[in-house]
């Protein structure tokens, strides 16, 4: 499976792993960015994923550092927990890359892609939880409407949780191509336009709504970043790459909490989030909407 960790010369760049000691990848995914902290140094890594099948992939990526890497099958909101059962106090740097990975998107059967028709699943973690069936089987039409409003910033939220209610109430709605399609006819236009620029697809944001809401994206990201900071020696890093807007001002405006709190926990890094370049976006189109944000730990 092709896999390109996104910004990786500017992780390396601010987590400097050549001084060696404990990193933590919070979201080690297919293992890249923790591959590339090992080889540049890193003396020791712990990487966190909710993904069993990301795991499995990230095992295999990182076997030849041996039992320089301990694998957890972990929220990376759990850092505190999986720290404190490994023993371990203060670590010398910690990256969360908060993306959907290749795997997750390319993977047949889990339900993230409305460019197959499979079962409407979405759950990062599919060994438990409601998966987006589940939420679009149950949920009123107000809180689908809300959710795909707040998490997809979709201005027919309305319309199109109305077409879903219509919808299920004649079929259970169980597969992304089901609910592409509910959301294209509630929308009334062509999923691409055939002249010009490429248009997004209308179910794009519904999709991604609803993934935020399975998966509870934002839900505890700021207690996340204070604890991660909290568990950094002094002049040790945190570096967070964040996807979409809803979870960058949540780590812009926590990272600036923490360094104007009385007791200056961390030092923001980036008063601007740092963006991939032209070149890597040309290589990586999925890096098009990666911001890098960092903080380094102050005393």
């Amino acid at each position: 499976m092709t896999h390109v960790p996104v910004m990786t010369a500017e992780v390396l760049r601010v987590l400097r792993p050549e001084r060696g000691g404990l990193f933590v990848d919070c979201t080690v995914g297919l293992g890249g960015h923790a591959r590339a902290l090992l080889e540049a140094g890193a003396t020791r890594l712990i990487g966190l994923d909710r993904d069993l099948d990301a795991l499995a992939h990230a095992r295999d990526t990182l076997a030849p550092f041996g039992d320089r890497v301990r694998l957890v099958h972990a929220d990376y909101r759990a850092i505190d927990e999986v720290l404190d059962r490994e023993r371990v106090d203060l670590v010398d740097g910690t990256l969360a890359d908060l993306g959907v990975s290749s795997l997750q998107f390319d993977a047949p059967g889990r339900g993230f892609s409305f460019q197959r028709d499979e079962p409407l699943d979405m759950r990062m973690d599919r060994t438990g939880g409601d998966t987006a069936a589940d939420l679009v089987a149950r949920s009123t039409e107000r809180e689908l409407a809300d959710a795909i409003f707040q998490y997809g910033d979709e201005r027919f939220s309305r319309r199109i949780a109305r077409a879903i209610v219509d919808a299920r109430a004649q079929a259970p709605v169980q597969t992304t191509g089901q609910l592409a399609a509910i959301v294209r006819r509630a929308i009334r236009r062509p999923a691409r336009s055939g002249r010009g620029p490429m248009r997004i697809d209308p179910a794009t944001r519904t999709f991604q709504a609803l993934r935020i809401w399975v998966n509870q994206e934002l839900e505890g990201l700021d207690r996340f970043l204070e604890t991660a900071a909290r568990r950094l020696r002094a002049g040790a890093r945190l570096v967070v790459i964040t996807f979409h807007s809803l979870e960058d001002r949540i780590v812009k405006h926590t990272l600036r909490a923490l360094e104007h709190r009385d007791d200056a926990l961390a030092h923001v890094l980036t008063k601007k989030p740092v963006v991939p370049s032209d070149d890597e976006v040309d290589r990586n189109p999925r890096a098009r909407s990666a911001k890098l944000r960092a903080a380094e730990r102050t005393r």
